[in-house]
């Protein structure tokens, strides 16, 4: 008796959408028991401008930036409909996340049917999850994929529909997407690449490419033309220029291109970790999207996206984890393409297997890592991920502030911990909320530093916190040591220690208000003075 083959499909599209479910699922629970994990540097950031935000005063007046605004933006939005809370931000990130999943199993269903957008939904679930990347931190590689996705699936329904308006608006999501982070410049790139390929494949004249891609260009420049506009309206637009293109230019050459190759090399295996079965599966999707006729009409496709979504993870060649966010779109298609392949070779009683081998390389991540996922306290998953770093005692250290402060008070942190500001809701005394571009080989690090004692000096803040801990500051042997100089003799004059906590392997101790006598700090510390009356 020959098999019911429409009953087959019929199940087979059921256990394909509950491999999905399950993902999917098993991701928004692990969202949900790290949601409480304390803000990183970035995460704090761009809570801190997003803060500001809300309170009517521009990006780059008061924190300055290297970044675009856009993620700050989004931040602002965020918190101002969920709250101006670790919990919101990370809530947040889960409705950006899940909106990233549905535009993935979309652009997924159009290029490779309903099993590949299933399968490649599923992947990316998985993959913008993983510690590996810093999945769980709202980072803004989440927010640019978010939009050039979300381009991405319009311009395909744009070159189908054959509408300048879709276009138009595809343009548009890209230029967001170069927003949140100018990496997002390479998806708008491939959206020009994509959009010029298909048209001259397709026969048009010159003279209607022409007007398609400039459209599309157009698009894509509005949102950042408005920003500016709102940037100069604002009187900022001098710090924004400073910060996003002449220093943002010297911090993106001080690594060669020998020794990012070495930083990759070095990283990559750590980025890719225990999600290794999923791209593996992409290898082979790569491979068959050239090699099978079923699905290397959309080779190009599949191909571009995964090499420009190669090139934003790039620039300046550092290659820290959460760049890698950006790639994982395309990982995630390329897994389908593998998950498609695979079930149009196989017989239909055999397809089954295809799903169960999908199920096994999107659960494998999740119960290698479950510990972390579903288990551990988070001040352990917090020590797992983020190491010494000063993420926890951030906290507590702007609630103490906050608690001896006025609502007009201002504070100054010596060392790159922004989220402390956004936590003690009180406003900086100086725009410089990272201090890793005062210690760089730069030519502008002595100007800054000169700036940023000015700025304090003028301001008096009410509260320094000086953090003494590299991962704060990166200092190396040709370091500009003037700030550190400056800050040991300004302190002493205008300032009384309040505050010691003592950061270790296993916890930090807190000795606060008044401090310990003759508890001595440990080889990281950070230090709370206040300004003596």
């Amino acid at each position: 008796m020959k098999p019911n083959s429409a009953g087959y499909e019929v199940l087979l599209r059921v256990a394909a959408w509950t491999v999905l479910a399950a993902a999917i699922v098993a991701v928004l629970c692990a969202r949900i028991h790290l949601r409480g994990l304390p803000l990183e540097r970035d995460e704090g950031e761009y809570a801190y401008c997003g803060q500001l935000l809300l309170q009517g005063i521009p990006p780059y007046k008061l924190a300055y930036s290297m970044k675009f605004p856009g993620t700050a933006a989004v931040y602002a939005l965020v918190m101002s409909i969920l709250g101006e809370s670790i919990a919101g931000i990370r809530i947040g990130l889960l409705l950006a996340n899940l909106g990233t999943i549905v535009l993935i199993y979309l652009l997924g269903r159009k290029l490779l049917g309903e099993l590949g957008g299933i399968a490649s939904a599923a992947s990316y679930s998985v993959l913008s999850l993983m510690p590996h990347v810093l999945g769980n931190a709202a980072h803004a590689t989440h927010f640019v994929a978010l939009f050039a996705v979300a381009g991405t699936f319009v311009l395909i329904r744009a070159i189908d529909r054959q509408s300048s308006l879709l276009i138009f608006i595809s343009g548009g999501l890209f230029g967001l997407a170069l927003l949140m982070k100018q990496p997002g410049l390479f998806f708008a790139v491939f959206g020009l690449f994509y959009l010029l390929s298909r048209d001259w494949t397709a026969d048009l004249d010159l003279k209607k490419i022409s007007y398609r891609n400039l459209t599309f260009i157009c698009g894509a420049i509005v949102p950042c033309l408005i920003t500016a506009a709102a940037l100069w309206s604002a009187g900022v637009f001098g710090r924004f220029w400073f910060w996003t293109v002449k220093y943002a230019s010297q911090y993106g050459s001080q690594v060669s291109a020998r020794e990012g190759l070495q930083i990759l090399g070095d990283h990559f295996l750590g980025v890719v970790g225990t999600a290794w079965p999923i791209w593996a599966l992409a290898l082979i999707g790569s491979i068959a999207s050239i090699v099978d006729q079923a699905v290397r009409p959309r080779a190009v496709f599949l191909v571009a996206f995964a090499f420009f979504s190669a090139l934003a993870v790039c620039p300046g060649f550092y290659f820290r984890p959460h760049y890698f966010i950006l790639l994982l779109p395309a990982i995630s298609l390329l897994s389908g393409s593998a998950v498609v392949s695979a079930l149009n070779a196989l017989p239909l009683t055999f397809r089954f297997a295809v799903l169960a081998v999908l199920a096994g390389c999107a659960g494998w991540p999740l119960w290698s890592e479950r510990d972390f996922f579903f288990e551990r306290p988070l001040a352990e998953a917090n020590r797992l991920v983020n190491g010494t770093n000063p993420f926890p005692e951030s906290i507590k250290i702007a609630e103490f502030i906050r608690a001896q402060s006025g609502p007009t008070d201002t504070i100054a942190v010596l060392g790159s911990e922004p989220q402390i500001y956004f936590y003690a809701r009180r406003l900086s005394a100086t725009g410089y909320i990272y201090t890793y571009a005062l210690m760089e080989p730069q030519p502008y690090a002595h100007q800054m530093q000169d700036e940023m004692i000015h700025e304090i000096e003028g301001a008096g803040p009410r509260f320094l916190v000086l953090v003494v801990t590299n991962k704060s500051w990166l200092a190396g042997p040709d370091s500009d040591q003037t700030i550190f100089k400056w800050a040991n003799a300004y302190r002493e004059v205008a300032y009384e220690e309040i505050g010691l906590i003592n950061i270790f392997d296993w916890g930090s101790e807190y000795y606060l208000s008044p401090s310990a006598a003759g508890v001595a700090p440990a080889a990281e510390h950070i230090l709370i003075y206040r300004r003596k009356t």
